[in-house]
């Protein structure tokens, strides 16, 4: 069986009760990608994110970062790099372990919020299992899992945590399987970690009608 890991890049340079059932602001994620993916990668990625965080209450504003003008006001926000190709053309059956699927940036043992994805990393390590899907759902999966790997970072930012659960999103190796399987989600450690967290008493405590001022703005 293949595992690979995912984990941390040293930069150069949480149940609060309150407002449990309210609707949150979304926190922002402004991404880049090396090479952009098609709409079916694009769209499945999304989807796999909001569908993994959509339970701790967590919702989230896709923005361009080389679109950016810097003056968008956010609650909280992460930025993404997506390293290499995020497509499924081109696809080979060799078996590959590439190295780290993702990462998340830390300065002197401070999390920062940003993190970065290798989409090649990603399809080289499920490349052969691509193969085996059915040619019109392979976008979809291959979106799945850069979702997956997402999230996993998203985790260790919003937690701001370098620990690792035992099973699940918040695990720190995955399988071809995991990244697969028609459902992953967090366990109840990693989720409680989430909604205790500073972010989300953030989000909770954001003044009242920023949602439609953040909807206006972006």
């Amino acid at each position: 069986m293949k595992y690979w890991f995912l984990g941390f890049a040293v930069a150069v340079l949480p149940l609060s009760g309150g407002n449990q059932g309210a609707v949150l602001p979304p926190v922002a994620l402004y991404t880049h990608f090396q090479e952009q993916p098609p709409a079916a990668v694009l769209d499945s990625l999304q989807l796999e994110v909001q569908t993994i965080m959509a339970p701790m209450g967590l919702s989230f504003q896709w923005l361009n970062l080389n679109a950016s003008d810097g003056r968008k006001t956010a609650v909280e926000l992460a930025v993404i790099e997506f390293k290499g190709r995020c497509d499924v053309d081109g696809l080979t059956s060799r078996d590959s372990n590439p190295g780290p699927l993702g990462w998340t940036h830390m300065s002197d043992g401070v999390i920062l919020p940003f993190a970065d994805v290798d989409c090649l990393a990603v399809r080289s390590f499920i490349q052969k299992e691509l193969l085996e899907t059915r040619e019109q759902y392979r976008a979809h999966a291959f979106g799945r899992a850069l979702g997956r790997v997402l999230a996993h970072e998203l985790y260790h930012i919003f937690a701001n945590t370098t620990r690792h659960g035992s099973h699940g999103v918040g695990q720190e190796s995955y399988t071809v399987h995991d990244l697969l399987a028609a459902e992953f989600q967090f366990q109840a450690r990693e989720s409680m970690a989430l909604i205790n967290s500073k972010a989300h008493v953030a989000l909770e405590k954001a003044p009242a009608g920023i949602l439609d001022e953040l909807e206006r703005r972006f």
